[in-house]
């Protein structure tokens, strides 16, 4: 059973940055090595700051996964690899549903394992984009709690 819901520190930013790429190099796969590079320092610097942050730490103390929140949107939800199948994604989600509102999520078209966990939650595909936010040819797939 996962761990409560906290909202980490800054000085957990750096462990927030390993849960994510950790994340993204094994569900991203349509993602270049340049494309991971370039993204990196903008988490630290532009998104975790955008957002409101929360995470679930594992029996070690470390965060094994965090989400983020904006406006009735989750923006953000990785989970670290070793704690996938957990329930740590499903509790940080009905988090943010149930105490902050979250109706919608975009999810990359090309992640099909993200797109299965969204609408095994509840979620519905209600439009696409053909560019990510970045304006880089990566579908997007827009959702909205059913």
């Amino acid at each position: 059973m996962p761990h409560p819901i906290e909202t980490p520190r800054a000085t957990d930013f750096p462990r927030l940055l390993e849960v994510w790429e950790a994340a993204v190099r094994a569900t991203h796969d349509f993602l270049e090595e340049h494309d991971i590079q370039l993204l990196k320092p903008l988490l630290i610097e532009q998104y975790f700051p955008l957002v409101q942050l929360s995470c679930i730490r594992g029996d070690d103390g470390t965060i094994a996964g965090f989400l983020g929140y904006a406006e009735g949107k989750v923006e953000m939800l990785f989970v670290d690899p070793l704690h996938h199948g957990m329930g740590i994604g499903k509790a940080l989600l009905n988090d943010s549903v149930v105490r902050l509102g979250a109706s919608q999520v975009d999810v990359n078209e090309q992640n099909p394992k993200a797109l299965g966990f969204y609408l095994s939650q509840g979620f519905a595909v209600e439009g696409q984009s053909p560019l990510d936010g970045g304006g880089r040819p990566f579908p997007i797939l827009h959702l909205r709690l059913a």
